[in-house]
């Protein structure tokens, strides 16, 4: 393993000299009727498979997200756990995103006495994942808890090193997710994508990725497209959540949505965009409205 620095992480994790050149193709049109008076589902002719995250709409059964997920052209139902993997494809749908014990938030990968914990779940349930059709599972760095940026990266690079088999035996990408350290989960490490990227690098297999969050990485850096596009090779699935506050995506919010839909689109990005969002108005209208603004 290459001797790790902190200018070598923020240097390596993000790539210059690239840019992006957004399609000027006009936006797909909300739900039409079509001639035999069925309407179309309004993300069913778009560039980027929309998933919607689970967590955000605990007032309603896996089921019922799944039916109206389905009616709206949803592809899949993110973070489910393994009990739930098989319910979205009674609607035809997928887990696209899966939870099978790759750590919490605060307590994962840059902790080596972490790791054999994590080992032994996601050889019990990768597998199950797979079994599923369940494309990507979760994990996370964890806190800094005082340890340097450097040391937790080494260490988090020993543990996916040490797990990156099972995914790519079982064709499942294991993703650590980046996260603000600044508004929501303070001291969490996997804060700056430079940091995420260098890691990915290391590790260095087609089946470890970044979850790369839309809302969490606009408050910690900005220049979303950019980023997006110099680091795409290492992003594995998307979660997005309107700036400040995380609620809907709409005028109130700060990111463009339809642009980063676009560059992401451009970028030849073949994986699935949840939405992750608390929303203020009713659940289902901002779901809609997120799943429109978002079809590109």
């Amino acid at each position: 393993m290459h001797s790790f620095s902190r200018r070598s992480f923020f240097e390596a994790g993000v790539k210059s000299g690239l840019g992006v050149t957004l399609a000027m193709t006009a936006d797909s049109s909300l739900a039409q009727t079509a001639q035999t008076g069925q309407t179309v589902p309004p993300a069913a002719s778009g560039r980027i498979h929309q998933s919607v995250c689970r967590w955000c709409y605990k007032e309603m059964t896996v089921d019922q997200l799944a039916e109206a997920g389905a009616g709206m052209g949803l592809k899949g139902v993110d973070l489910l756990e393994v009990s739930e993997f098989e319910i979205p494809r009674k609607y035809g749908l997928i887990c696209t995103m899966g939870y099978v014990g790759g750590g919490t938030i605060p307590e994962a990968m840059n902790r080596v006495e972490n790791h054999a914990a994590i080992e032994e779940a996601f050889r019990k349930n990768i597998p199950l994942a797979a079994k599923a059709g369940v494309p990507n599972v979760i994990t996370f760095s964890g806190n800094r808890k005082g340890m340097s940026d450097e040391e937790g990266a080494r260490n988090t690079v020993i543990g996916l090193n040490r797990v990156k088999k099972i995914g790519e035996d079982n064709g499942v990408n294991i993703c650590l997710e980046l996260l603000n350290s600044k508004v929501n989960h303070h001291d969490y490490m996997a804060d700056h994508t430079a940091w995420g990227a260098a890691v990915m690098h290391e590790v260095n297999s087609p089946h470890v990725k970044l979850l790369y969050d839309i809302y969490h990485m606009q408050i910690m850096e900005g220049d979303l497209i950019a980023t997006i596009t110099a680091n795409i090779d290492v992003i594995g699935h998307f979660h997005t959540g309107g700036v400040p506050g995380r609620h809907q995506l709409d005028h109130n919010q700060e990111v463009q949505w339809d642009g980063v839909m676009r560059a992401i689109a451009d970028s030849g990005y073949k994986g699935y965009v949840a939405h992750e969002f608390l929303p203020t108005i009713d659940p289902m209208t901002a779901l809609r409205q997120a799943v429109e603004l978002c079809n590109v």
